[in-house]
């Protein structure tokens, strides 16, 4: 992901000045280990990488080139108020990066009731089709524009990643894993 800038990237667009004492990530293209946390970098940017809007549309970019490894499942999601439970607003089964893989900018229309933020954790995560079981994770902070209700949806769902369920090659079949999606808890966030 280029944009918005997710934390602490080199290659990202428009990225706020690093938080005090961090560095530049320039593994940020790889899969998340076992011995990461989520996202890899959970100090959030001293300010906003993006402003949104409810019910408006956004776009979230790769960088050109790259494994896209036979697409796979991504989802995009919020969390709000340092919470511990990410709240999926859009997600893409089987061709992440389009039946060509060739797809880097991906736009959607946020949830019109979702709630306004001066900072919340935006959350981009991968699951790969092909090769070895990965979980890719991206995350910024974005301020949003919306309401003051809380919102409701699906928890996000973690996949090839220490005691996570692993989601086995996908060997053609776009529909491999599905379910772990499909069966996600439904969240309140807010």
């Amino acid at each position: 992901m280029i944009s918005p800038c997710p934390r602490y990237s080199p290659r990202g667009i428009n990225c706020p000045k690093l938080p005090p004492g961090e560095q530049l990530d320039y593994s940020l293209s790889s899969p998340l280990a076992n011995n990461q946390e989520l996202c890899k970098h959970n100090k959030p940017w001293p300010t906003p990488a993006a402003t949104w809007t409810a019910g408006q549309q956004v776009s979230v970019k790769f960088a050109p080139g790259g494994a896209p490894h036979g697409g796979g499942h991504c989802q995009f999601s919020f969390l709000y108020d340092g919470g511990k439970k990410y709240v999926v607003v859009h997600e893409i089964m089987g061709h992440c990066f389009g039946a060509d893989n060739n797809q880097r900018d991906i736009s959607f229309t946020l949830p019109a009731g979702l709630p306004g933020a001066k900072q919340a954790d935006f959350m981009v995560t991968w699951v790969n089709a092909i090769g070895n079981r990965e979980f890719y994770c991206w995350s910024t902070n974005v301020a949003i524009n919306g309401g003051s209700t809380p919102f409701t949806g699906k928890e996000v769902t973690i996949a090839n990643w220490r005691t996570y369920p692993v989601i086995a090659e996908f060997q053609g079949n776009f529909n491999t894993g599905v379910e772990h999606y499909k069966n996600a808890k439904t969240i309140t966030v807010g």
